[in-house]
């Protein structure tokens, strides 16, 4: 089971790479929605199996058909979308803002959900040397950071063997450019892990950055907030509020607001 939902997570990551990477600059429109939808059956056989030797040879065909897919030769301003898990992924919770930031003329850039999972398990031989997590869960974790990584290898081969497509880092290297901002003991909600998303962005060619968060979570505040003053200075980062009683059109002016600045950067 477990195996099972790690491939379903890693195709969900590889997606939104090849999909929202290629699906602003498409030459037909809806080409790249369609090709999305040509794969989502049979990759979710795949996930009913749990077959290693299918999602091995699924990968690099899906990398293959969005590299092959014909585009329009334009530049747009890559947006990097970081925050509270929830309404990080989920579209209802954060009013369809891949939608938004393409029809405003943007590309969206979503960090791996899997990595996450990874955060979690990294986080843990922090707490081995600093409060009190036993010695067998910090193995057990410091594993399961390794045995994710074998499973995604062939999803990092095709995607740096591609033309247009980048492949996810290590939890190792986020936590090494959260270090030069926050503690790797910063664990509260998204903690550390949310800085080391906002540095990577930016690093890897996203420098305009929405930071999203429920309106009362008060750790992700913490963590997103309270982290972004210190890149803010030099990058294009805005915070936005998700909450049932919060205006949408509030939500919409201050990423209008962030797109405008981004297009003014991207001109230059």
């Amino acid at each position: 089971l477990a195996k099972k939902v790690i491939i379903g997570a890693m195709y969900g990551d590889l997606f939104m790479r090849v999909l929202y990477r290629v699906r602003p600059y498409e030459k037909e429109k809806g080409s790249a929605n369609r090709l999305y939808q040509s794969w989502v059956e049979k990759c979710m056989k795949n996930i009913e199996t749990g077959s290693m030797k299918e999602f091995k040879k699924n990968v690099y065909q899906i990398v293959k058909d969005f590299d092959e897919l014909p585009l329009l030769d334009i530049k747009k301003p890559r947006v990097g979308l970081v925050g509270e898990i929830l309404v990080k992924f989920h579209p209802t919770a954060n009013n369809q803002i891949v939608d938004i930031i393409e029809r405003e003329g943007g590309e969206a850039v979503m960090p791996d959900l899997i990595d996450f999972f990874q955060y979690c398990f990294y986080s843990t031989t922090f707490e081995r040397k600093h409060f009190n997590a036993t010695a067998k869960a910090a193995k057990l974790c410091e594993f399961a950071v390794k045995a994710v990584d074998f499973l995604r290898k062939d999803m990092i081969k095709a995607l740096e063997k591609s033309k247009r497509f980048a492949p996810p880092t290590s939890i190792e290297h986020l936590a090494d450019k959260a270090k030069e901002v926050v503690s790797i003991g910063n664990q509260t909600g998204e903690g550390w892990f949310l800085t080391g998303e906002m540095i990577e962005l930016i690093e890897s060619g996203a420098p305009n950055i929405v930071c999203m968060q429920p309106f009362g979570c008060l750790p992700n505040h913490v963590t997103g907030k309270g982290a972004i003053k210190a890149l803010r200075k030099k990058y294009n980062i805005v915070a936005v509020d998700y909450d049932p009683g919060a205006s949408e059109v509030n939500q919409l002016n201050r990423i209008k607001l962030m797109l405008s600045t981004a297009f003014k950067n991207l001109d230059k």
